[in-house]
């Protein structure tokens, strides 16, 4: 058994964010098919959307609530101790400021949109952003991340895995009731040589793996009342498929980039490789930058984060309107919460802000270069137009051509709705 540990992050709150993979050992190239086997316990008869989802997502997680107060909804007339060191700029859109650090974004406006308006939950976790339904809820109700629902409703190419986190495993991206089958590929560690097929192994060999493989557990096969057995072969198949194509391989591996193209993402290459993946047929791509639990120095860390975030994003963002698949593509830069408005005297820092934070939107085929909602003049709830997050997944899951209103059947065949607000932001559509 092969243990792969994902980073460990920690917060304010002591608890470790690592996240861990065990991959078990076929040997000979189909280290993928094992994950992908072990991933699929269970098969589900599942009440699927009309619709088919053709679209792809990026979801950037920014672990630990950055502060809205110091990116995308600055306070200049507030007084010093709210609107803190940082000076606004003008965007590229009449009216709308933000952070003097975050420019590239700024000069760009246009092909962006930004909620200053959404409620929080006061809770360490990705849950809220990622399911819709916060960690404490998710103990008990385990409700399916955004890419797992993608994964379920996916009707993709078999060598093209529909969702991939590049951030490992979290609560934020289990597939809840729909079951192991939907969790994300990963691909730390040893992801990508998970995809390439072993040293001397041909097409032929690994035909006769495959068929091998095929021939194991015939017994436990035929009596499985589960369909778990046939959940494994179903997943083994697309191993094997993802193994011989190289795809995927392809699309991880940064060495196929232009020179140039690697230079501008130098130090944020998460977003070139998140970029590469929707363009290789992935339908949602998760990841996660920096950690913004900036109860401290606040000021001090984001001014070197933001401008990495900044670059991050703008090329992001740019490189898919140059390749024409800003509608084909949906974009979407949050944290769990936000920070406090007032700045704390001892550490110049920001503590957590569940009642108000800032989501950054693109693309979709939504409506850009607008701010939606606003928070009160310090920053300190939402004023105008409150939004709670499960509104603005809602809206994300429209933008995918996903029913937000559609149910699954959860372990004990109860239909659950994939969320519980489905109210839109009428705003970007």
């Amino acid at each position: 058994m092969l243990s792969l540990l994902g980073r460990s992050q920690r917060f304010c709150d002591g608890l470790s964010r690592r996240n861990f993979l065990q991959l078990g050992a076929f040997g000979a190239g189909v280290t993928l098919a094992d994950v992908l086997r072990v991933q699929a316990a269970t098969k589900r008869t599942t009440q699927l959307s009309t619709a088919t989802a053709p679209k792809s997502a990026i979801m950037i997680y920014l672990p630990g609530g950055p502060s809205h107060m110091d990116m995308y909804d600055m306070k200049p007339d507030a007084a010093a101790e709210f609107r803190g060191e940082f000076k606004p700029i003008y965007t590229n859109v009449a009216g709308v400021q933000m952070s003097e650090y975050m420019p590239m974004q700024a000069k760009m406006f246009d092909k962006m949109s930004v909620i200053r308006s959404v409620i929080a939950t006061d809770e360490h976790s990705d849950s809220t952003v990622m399911t819709g339904f916060s960690e404490q809820v998710n103990k008990t109700g385990s409700h399916p991340s955004f890419g797992s629902v993608v994964s379920k409703l996916s009707n993709g190419s078999a060598d093209i895995p529909p969702f991939v986190s590049l951030r490992g495993m979290s609560i934020g991206t289990e597939p809840g009731f729909l079951g192991v089958a939907h969790r994300p590929f990963t691909s730390e560690g040893q992801g990508t040589q998970n995809l390439r097929m072993a040293q001397g192994v041909t097409t032929n060999r690994l035909d006769d793996r495959k068929d091998l493989l095929s021939k194991f557990d015939t017994v436990r096969r035929d009596i499985d009342q589960t369909g778990s057995m046939k959940a494994m072969d179903v997943f083994a198949q697309r191993a094997f498929d993802m193994i011989a194509s190289g795809e995927v391989r392809k699309a991880l591996d940064l060495k196929n980039e232009d020179p140039r193209t690697r230079d501008r993402y130098k130090g944020v290459e998460q977003f070139l490789t998140a970029r590469r993946l929707v363009e290789a047929g992935v339908g949602c791509v998760t990841l996660s930058f920096g950690s913004w639990d900036t109860h401290s120095d606040n000021f001090k860390t984001l001014k070197g984060q933001l401008p990495l975030l900044d670059r991050g994003i703008a090329n992001l963002i740019q490189d898919l309107h140059d390749r024409g698949m800003q509608d084909d593509v949906v974009t979407v830069s949050w944290g769990e919460f936000g920070r406090t408005p007032k700045i704390n005297n001892s550490n110049a820092g920001r503590d957590h802000w569940s009642p108000v934070m800032s989501a950054m939107i693109a693309g979709g085929g939504l409506k850009m270069g607008q701010t939606i909602g606003s928070s009160s003049a310090r920053g300190e709830y939402a004023k105008d137009r409150p939004y709670k997050v499960p509104h603005v997944l809602s809206t994300l899951y429209k933008a995918m051509g996903i029913d937000p209103s559609m149910t699954f059947p959860n372990g004990s065949g109860r239909p659950m709705y994939v969320l519980d607000d489905r109210d839109l932001v009428t705003e970007l559509l």
